[in-house]
């Protein structure tokens, strides 16, 4: 179970450095209404995001307008962008699958540490925090809303682990189920 959760935060430190990665480039995201329109079209929808003035990274903004419409275009400046990526490539070589080449065993501490690192680029870059709808701090706050996207299908709340037929119970060891053989490998169904 300690595997399958280290696995998950694995993929939610992913995520999280490449939403990052595109808050870098070009700021943070708009409110859902004004996504995908022009300016024209927010001019005369007459929406706003109210958190444009709140939300300007530290040192200043660059103009840096995002070709899918879904981020302001107000991109952190360039020292502050590379504070971000420098984060978030140290972040993804915490979590990396080329861990196991070498041997090394990532433990959830290391993926909570590489959160954690993440978490502080953010605060460094916008000390006052990014808007609630963004992916970033959803994400941050573990509030992200996963309704409609692909990885809503990768989460299972409520699971259970089956082997040759049997539900293998939490308070039961797993020598309960398969003998004491020190060489005994099994292969389980996690099933929701």
């Amino acid at each position: 179970i300690d595997e399958l959760k280290k696995q998950w935060y694995q993929r939610r430190v992913r995520g999280l450095c490449d939403e990052m990665q595109c808050l870098a480039k070009h700021g943070h995201f708009l409110p859902s209404a004004m996504q995908g329109h022009t300016e024209e079209q927010i001019e005369e929808l007459k929406l706003r995001d109210d958190y444009e003035k709140v939300c300007v990274p530290q040192g200043g903004s660059v103009e840096c307008e995002d070709p899918i419409g879904r981020r302001s275009g107000k991109a952190p400046n360039e020292s502050m962008a590379e504070v971000i990526m420098k984060t978030v490539t140290d972040a993804k070589e915490m979590v990396s699958n080329k861990l196991t080449g070498s041997n090394t065993v990532l433990t959830l501490a290391e993926v909570q540490d590489a959160l954690d690192r993440l978490r502080g680029a953010v605060m460094i870059v916008y000390p006052m925090k990014l808007p609630p709808y963004d992916p970033v701090q959803a994400e941050l706050d573990g509030e992200e809303d996963l309704s409609g996207t692909q990885a809503s299908l990768e989460i299972i709340e409520q699971g259970s682990l089956w082997w040759a037929g049997k539900e293998l119970l939490p308070e039961k060891l797993l020598s309960d189920y398969v003998g004491r053989n020190e060489k005994t490998k099994i292969i389980v169904k996690l099933a929701k």
